[in-house]
């Protein structure tokens, strides 16, 4: 099995798990991004599009970011350490994804954001473009939704003409002004990008925001839907949330078959 550790700041090197050898935290690190990746993908929150990041462990002026590519194919390998006006430190080479001033602003501007999530997924986009509805928790298990989910509208800072995508630092920031200190910010006509205090937390919130979609457009096709207050939304995330160990453990099972195979 190989496994990915870190050497000098910007450089990615390979250790050899059956060389007997004790494996590093910062392995460790590495591999829970990778899958991050390929639970995304294994939960419909990610398809060919999408990506996910983590600070980095030692460094808060750096975070890691796979290369441009599908997120449910992401290996050890595939991990690139990026500064946070977005530049990757030791591409070699490797195209990276374009949208990485999403995860660059957004760390520089939140000191307590150790993970970012930036999906398409499919219930919860709808709720980027419905006019007069919000999108807010219904159920315990989405409290982090707060008082509901604040909406970029890009054509507010780059004009009518765009392909919606986060092109640069500017917009990365002006996306970061429009998430403010909630966990998730909608794009309008894109998709959505999720934050949380880990990576744990940024994948729980990004596949439950899915799940809160879903609930709350059956709910309010049903008819008036009663919504968790402030309060509630804030006392279920931080009782629910202390139990992130357990989705983890399943979701991460669900993929350790295709991790050990590219391993």
């Amino acid at each position: 099995m190989l496994t990915l550790g870190l050497n000098e700041p910007g450089t990615l090197v390979s250790k050899a798990a059956d060389t007997g050898e004790a494996r590093s935290p910062e392995s460790a690190w590495i591999d829970d991004l990778v899958a991050a990746n390929r639970i995304l993908f294994d939960q419909g929150i990610v398809d060919a599009f999408g990506h996910v990041s983590v600070r980095h462990e030692h460094n808060p002026a750096r975070f890691l970011l796979a290369r441009n590519m599908a997120p449910g194919t992401v290996e050890a390998s595939d991990i690139i350490e990026f500064d946070l006006d977005g530049n990757p430190l030791d591409a070699r080479g490797r195209a990276v994804y374009l949208e990485r001033f999403i995860h660059a602003e957004i760390y520089k501007a939140r000191s307590d954001v150790m993970a970012i999530v930036h999906s398409h997924s499919p219930s919860v986009q709808p709720f980027s473009v419905t006019h007069g509805v919000t999108f807010r928790p219904v159920c315990h298990m989405c409290g982090f939704l707060g008082r509901g989910a604040p909406i970029f509208e890009i054509r507010d800072r780059a004009g009518h003409a765009t392909d919606l995508l986060i092109r640069s630092n500017a917009l990365g920031r002006s996306l970061a002004e429009a998430l403010g200190d909630a966990s998730i910010v909608l794009m309008r006509g894109h998709g959505s990008t999720v934050v949380g205090p880990s990576l744990k937390h940024a994948v729980y919130r990004a596949i439950y925001a899915e799940t809160n979609a879903k609930l709350q457009s059956e709910a309010m096709r049903l008819g008036p839907v009663t919504y968790l207050n402030s309060d509630e939304a804030e006392v279920a995330c931080r009782n629910v949330e202390t139990q992130i160990e357990r989705p983890w453990a399943l979701w991460k099972a669900r993929v350790a078959n295709g991790l050990a195979k590219t391993a």
